[in-house]
């Protein structure tokens, strides 16, 4: 198979935040800019922003083969990862995954969520929107996302302030998958 470098992706990628269960784009409206009705573009990332997907399998064996026989999955992680380079307190916010908010003529203010580890967390959806083989848009969706990352701002004299976050997308239904990827094609 001869290589098609129309399939090589570079480029970067734009997040978004929605509540969990917001309308989503329709997959006709992969090159369009999710409605910010409902999506509030996340600004600039740092490094890049990673979609990741981890499984892990137990094996299955028999005393009378010496190679394994089959594999069972039986943990699925998905995520998507990036470094939030515009430091808001939204975006704080949203990887401290909710508390509460308020503001005034002049300013504003965020405390963390800090109630019973029993109480629901705030889940969010995410779009990642990037580029896919043949310089056509990809979009990336994640439907039940918490950050489940530490959470720091360093402040120092020659680096940026950064917020990492790594969100992780959790089950939602037996008929809704927690992720949705689709490509535009010609």
């Amino acid at each position: 198979m001869g290589v098609n470098t129309d399939n090589l992706i570079q480029g970067p990628a734009t997040l978004y935040k929605g509540a969990y269960g917001a309308t989503e784009p329709a997959d006709t409206a992969v090159n369009s800019t999710p409605a910010t009705s409902a999506w509030t573009d996340l600004g600039g990332t740092q490094d890049g922003v990673k979609f990741g997907g981890d499984q892990t399998y137990s094996e299955l064996e028999v005393d009378q083969i010496t190679m394994r026989v089959g594999s069972r999955l039986t943990k699925q992680d998905f995520t998507i990862e990036t470094s939030l380079a515009e430091a808001t307190l939204e975006n704080l916010a949203l990887t401290l995954n909710g508390g509460t908010s308020a503001s005034g003529t002049g300013w504003k203010s965020f405390e963390p969520n800090v109630t019973s580890s029993a109480t629901q967390p705030n889940y969010f959806a995410i779009i990642l929107d990037g580029y896919a083989p043949g310089q056509f848009r990809r979009r990336i969706i994640g439907r039940r996302m918490l950050n489940v990352d530490s959470v720091e701002l360093p402040y120092t004299k020659d680096k940026q302030t950064l917020i990492p976050a790594k969100f992780a997308a959790h089950y939602v239904s037996a008929s809704i998958v927690p992720i949705h990827i689709v490509d535009a094609t010609a």
